[in-house]
């Protein structure tokens, strides 16, 4: 009887073990693909990065990382819903992950909800230990552009700048704000900066343009559009760039 009781224990003792092995192993063959999945997402393969994570989300649904990879996923693939649904997975998961945070407020940005946005952004960018504060700054900057506050926004983009000087995604934002406060030699000055920093962006030229054309400067503002044209000739920006030009040379 004692022999039987001890083969019993040693039995469950070995089973337990197994199944603690195959969770172990499951996590890792989890992690090999989450690696895979944020490799793609890196060359901007999204849907070869949203196979290899969603077969690791079924190996294991609760790790926060997958969650968030795959929310950026969903995100580049204009899937804001879903990416929403993955980014608050991953902060239940993982409560004090500041940029599944981050990103779950570009995800709100995206489906053009700023006031859910705004409240989140506030939040990491008050995060003495989140290392780049000057992304959900500029954030906020994008968010009250499209509520038009724009002497919130400025405030906000001045604030991302003080921190990183050369983000280019805050100086076209700022160059965009004070263009729709009437600003436009403020404007032109950091836009100026932008394509200087990152002399193949598009959407920095197009915007320089406009910022040109509404100072009147027309033929600054036909050779930036011509930029715009010459960068993305296929692009929309391109098709208004030509249509602009166009009618600035006429007058």
């Amino acid at each position: 009887m004692r022999i039987m009781k001890n083969t019993i224990i040693i039995l469950l003792i070995l089973s337990l073990f197994s199944c603690a092995m195959d969770e172990e192993s499951r996590k890792n063959q989890a992690t090999a693909l989450r690696n895979l999945g944020e490799a793609y997402i890196t060359q901007g393969n999204y849907t070869d990065a949203l196979k290899e994570l969603l077969a690791a989300e079924k190996l294991f649904k609760n790790d926060p990382f997958i969650q968030n990879d795959l929310g950026l996923a969903y995100l580049a693939k204009e899937r804001a819903d879903l990416a929403i649904e993955c980014f608050k997975r991953a902060i239940s998961l993982k409560p004090d992950f500041t940029p599944a945070r981050n990103n779950l407020g570009t995800a709100y940005l995206a489906n053009k909800d700023w006031d859910l946005a705004i409240p989140l952004f506030k939040e990491i960018s008050s995060d003495l230990l989140y290392v780049t504060p000057h992304f959900p700054l500029t954030n906020l900057g994008w968010a009250y552009y499209n509520k038009k506050e724009y002497n919130i926004s400025e405030k906000y983009y001045n604030k991302a700048l003080e921190i990183a000087p050369n983000f280019v995604i805050a100086l076209i934002g700022l160059g965009k704000t004070f263009t729709a406060m009437g600003k436009f030699n403020d404007a032109i000055s950091k836009l100026e900066k932008a394509v200087q920093l990152m002399p193949t962006l598009t959407e920095a030229y197009y915007e320089l343009a406009k910022a040109y054309k509404f100072n009147n400067n027309y033929e600054k503002a036909i050779f930036a559009y011509k930029k715009v044209m010459e960068l993305s000739p296929e692009s929309e920006y391109a098709k208004e760039a030509k249509s602009e030009s166009t009618r600035l040379g006429k007058e």
